[in-house]
């Protein structure tokens, strides 16, 4: 029964797809029922009624195309309209009139499915401007509570109303509404969003605070610095809406070829007349010239790819996007998150004489278990990872930005910075890190028992896909990432990329990509932080798996597992998807010259003609189909890895 009414769901579901299909193309849904209203009157005999109905229909969508191609080579732009309009003039002068609505109904339908692709990319980005700050807890002068001893309360009010020198109250957990500058003695924050740095920053009295972090798990007070519209936040928002609005539209892929085949079908078709001294030979030539090759071959070749796309994880927003891919020079990448795992991990241990090393871990890791720190909650699965037993304990004591103390099994357990242990025991020693790691220390009844290192590691499958990406043909790989220098070089030399960028804001992404002269340039990122350079390069990737809805929003690509393969195989299939639709064209284009050379000294009757067209369109549909295939290249580079092995095509 349960499997039933799922079924039946998905039925209904896929019915609205289609109804709603149709009624967003009107003229492609009217296409289809002109021609089978006409069928109906053939088979009952009606033949005359049929060709009037079909002729008349087409002359008026011809006459409907008529007025944008005008436009269009008024501005100096010649696309498959003129061919369309052309081919569908001619047939219905000689009396094809099953031709000329097959032509109008693939050049509707053509026109439809590009107009479907278009609309998905053009999602709103409801979700960043959603987690955008709207309300902001001001202090005000409070004269209720100057007889109790408190001056000022807090007001609930818009977050642009907010003025520089306004004191702010932001709640543990809460977004910082606005740039600002810390009145409390210290905090906690996580600006993993802004900067994509994973590790929570601890900030002191002074010191400025970005809008769009996270507070820790303390309230604190800040000084309004500058204004809503002014602020890093705010300002991403505003970088993604002009980013996304300024792309230029993409010229179709056919329309490229659209000039010189017009040319040559006008020069053949007035041969043929001036020759024969007969205007029909004019039109058997247009017959067999129709542009369905043209109109129907790269749309069918691009929704192949992205559906093949799809298949892997892929979702490609449009066609121009694939051809966008075929092309790309460069590829940037967001480091954390996206080449690491953006979670650090336990990695080794560093312990004092007579102290054990899984000792060392299961006391810091029942300390850790009562802290909501990123630090902490690494330690604890470390231990768990080691199957070390963690127990609970007593009288835990956290300090903001420093560390916490703990009464375990009897001792006075302390877990924290170096400076924070230093305290407790002043021969405490640094231990010695490795570029990307860091270090949390460990005292035991006031005496230094080691520290644990840990390190944000990189993802297993970042190296295959740099490689996989030099066998495409990326030679210039480009590293963006809010790290330090030091930790940023480190991961760049483990994988090879070519150059780096470190400590960079979304501003400094966005101006590196603009900078880069290798192009098209191709972004791929994870989070808030990543999504104006995801809408400022020519093609950006957003990581969906762990990445933002908001950077999937901005982005043209985005990978829907957390896989970095499905970045290279995106490339992959952009060249493919490319190479079958020029491929699909060529063979409409040659075949079609061959018929219009043939009809041209009358070898071709218009009625035969319109079957051979027929005929080149199916065979042109059906070499576009192989796009969606799966191509044999990762089984040339004998990548060992259960995701890069081939997969089985569908042809």
């Amino acid at each position: 029964m349960f499997n039933h009414a799922h079924g039946v769901q998905c039925q209904t579901g896929k019915m609205n797809t289609v109804v709603s299909f149709l009624r967003k193309n009107p003229l492609f849904s009217a296409t289809g029922v002109v021609a089978l209203v006409g069928a109906a009157f053939a088979l009952s005999g009606a033949n005359e009624i049929a060709q009037w109905l079909l002729s008349i229909f087409a002359l008026i969508v011809a006459a409907k195309e008529s007025v944008g191609m005008v436009r269009s080579i008024i501005k100096g732009h010649w696309g498959v309209d003129v061919l369309a309009v052309t081919a569908i003039i001619a047939t219905v002068l000689v009396g094809e009139y099953w031709a000329s609505i097959i032509i109008v109904l693939m050049f509707t339908g053509g026109e439809a499915l590009e107009d479907y692709a278009e609309r998905r990319a053009k999602q709103e980005l409801t979700a960043l401007l959603d987690k955008s700050p709207q309300i902001a807890h001001r202090e005000v002068y409070s004269s209720a509570g100057a007889e109790r001893g408190a001056l000022f309360a807090t007001e609930d009010c818009p977050v642009g109303d907010l003025n520089v020198g306004d004191v702010v109250v932001i709640k543990p957990g809460e977004l910082i509404p606005v740039d600002g500058t810390l009145l409390s003695p210290e905090a906690t924050l996580d600006e993993s969003s802004l900067t994509g740095e994973s590790i929570p920053v601890e900030r002191v009295t002074g010191e400025a605070l970005i809008s769009g972090a996270v507070n820790g798990a303390a309230a604190i007070r800040m000084e309004v610095t500058a204004r809503a519209e002014d602020s890093q936040y705010q300002r991403i928002v505003q970088l993604v809406t002009e980013a996304s609005e300024s792309k230029a539209p993409f010229i179709r892929m056919a329309d490229r070829y659209a000039i010189p085949f017009t040319i040559a079908a006008y020069v053949l078709a007035i041969t043929a007349w001036v020759l024969s001294g007969n205007p029909t030979r004019f039109a058997e030539v247009l017959v067999v010239a129709t542009p369905c090759p043209l109109i129907i071959a790269a749309p069918v070749a691009f929704i192949a790819g992205m559906s093949r796309a799809a298949r892997h994880g892929i979702i490609v927003k449009n066609g121009g996007t694939l051809e966008k891919l075929a092309r790309i020079k460069t590829v940037a990448f967001d480091k954390t998150g996206t080449l690491t795992h953006g979670q650090p991990v336990l990695s080794s241990v560093v312990t004092a004489a007579g102290v054990d090393e899984n000792e060392l871990i299961r006391i810091a890791a029942i300390a850790e278990q009562y802290s909501a720190h990123t630090l902490a909650h690494s330690i604890v699965e470390g231990a768990r990872s080691r199957n070390i037993t963690i127990a609970p304990c007593e009288n835990v004591k956290e300090t903001t930005a420093s560390g916490l103390t703990a009464n375990i099994d009897g001792k006075t357990v302390v877990v924290g910075k170096y400076s924070f242990i230093a305290e407790h025991d002043s021969n405490a020693v640094r231990a010695e890190i490795a570029a990307g790691e860091l270090a949390v220390y460990v005292a035991i009844d006031g005496k230094f028992a080691g520290a644990l290192l840990l390190r944000d590691e990189l993802r297993s499958d970042a190296p295959d896909t740099l490689q996989w990406l030099s066998a495409l043909g990326i030679k210039h790989t480009l590293m963006l990432t809010g790290d330090g220098k030091v930790t940023a070089q480190h991961v760049a030399d483990a994988l090879g990329v070519t150059n780096v960028q470190a400590e960079c804001l979304p501003l400094d992404k966005v101006r590196a990509v603009e900078a880069v002269t290798n192009r098209p340039v191709m972004m791929v990122g994870d989070g808030v932080n990543d999504a104006p350079v995801l809408a400022a390069a020519d093609v950006g990737v957003a990581m969906g798996a762990r990445g933002s809805t908001a950077a999937s929003e901005s982005a043209d690509v985005v990978i829907m597992k957390d896989d970095l393969h499905r970045v290279a195989r995106s490339i992959e299939i952009g060249q493919q998807t490319i190479r079958i639709a020029t491929q699909s064209i060529w063979i409409g284009i040659s075949l079609s010259l061959v018929l219009m050379v043939l009809a041209t000294f009358g070898f071709i009757p218009a009625v035969v003609g319109a079957g051979f067209q027929e005929i080149i369109d199916v065979v042109t549909i059906l070499n576009a189909l192989r796009a969606l295939g799966t191509s044999r290249l990762l089984a040339r580079l004998h990548l060992s890895q259960p995701s890069l092995q081939p997969q089985k095509s569908l042809l």
